[in-house]
């Protein structure tokens, strides 16, 4: 379930990059829009949305959902533990602390003074 959700966020996500990157703005007419007279439809309303705008609407819906999914998935605690779970940390200790020299084996005591 957890890779479908990823699967379905990442494609979502690369269509909604297109779908803006191919989508004509509203500043790009600007420059002609003063010296050709048709300023009123620059600052006016834009009308009906068109088949680009309803498409990024949807895909940023369905990628915002996918978020959403993505956190409350990750957010419940997990049945399973995790690896650090698994480590036995007492045997780790046991092989960190070196054991303590023999005392006539003791390289401080073969030091003449």
């Amino acid at each position: 379930m957890e890779n479908l959700v990823w699967v379905v966020h990442v494609i979502t996500a690369v269509v909604l990059i297109g779908l803006v990157l191919i989508q004509h703005g509203k500043g790009a007419d600007m420059g002609a829009a003063f010296g050709s007279g048709s300023a009123g439809s620059l600052f006016g309303s834009s009308g009906s949305a068109n088949f680009l705008s309803r498409s990024t609407a949807i895909a940023a819906t369905i990628f915002f959902i996918t978020s959403l999914s993505l956190t409350y998935i990750y957010s419940r605690p997990s049945k399973e533990q995790s690896v650090l779970d698994k480590v036995d940390v007492q045997k780790l200790q046991q092989q960190a602390v070196p054991a303590p020299a023999d005392a006539g084996d003791s390289k401080s005591q073969q030091i003449p003074k």
